[in-house]
């Protein structure tokens, strides 16, 4: 799958406990995090960016759920950012998981979770 920010993004399913919650894309590269949901009108699914503590929404066009993971992808904090906002480092998180505002509550995710990641083969 080819992002806007011309990096590849592996195509997977989120799941937490066995149930499929969204599609998602997997940031592989730094300018796929970096770009992140920037230049979108609207996200369906879910983007997991690696190695990554911190998001911003400068730029955005939409407000978004944030998810702050630990190692083993244990959702460690929750938050909704609204467009052109700046947003703090998580020091315990190795990861961050970005939605469509609105979809957390969707599929009522909580810190505590532990998600997985199926890739679509």
């Amino acid at each position: 799958m080819r992002s806007e920010g011309g990096s590849d993004k592996a195509a997977s399913w989120l799941l937490r406990d066995g149930e499929v919650l969204a599609s998602a894309e997997v940031a592989s590269g730094v300018l796929a995090r970096s770009w992140g949901l920037l230049g979108r009108a609207g996200y369906e699914g879910a983007l997991l960016l690696p190695h990554t503590r911190a998001v911003h929404t400068i730029g955005m066009r939409f407000a978004i759920d944030v998810a702050f993971l630990d190692g083993a992808l244990v959702v460690v904090a929750t938050t909704t950012m609204h467009p052109w906002r700046m947003g703090l480092p998580r020091p315990r998180a190795r990861s961050v998981l970005e939605a469509q505002a609105g979809a957390f509550e969707r599929w009522r995710l909580l810190p505590g979770d532990r998600l997985e990641l199926r890739h679509v083969t």
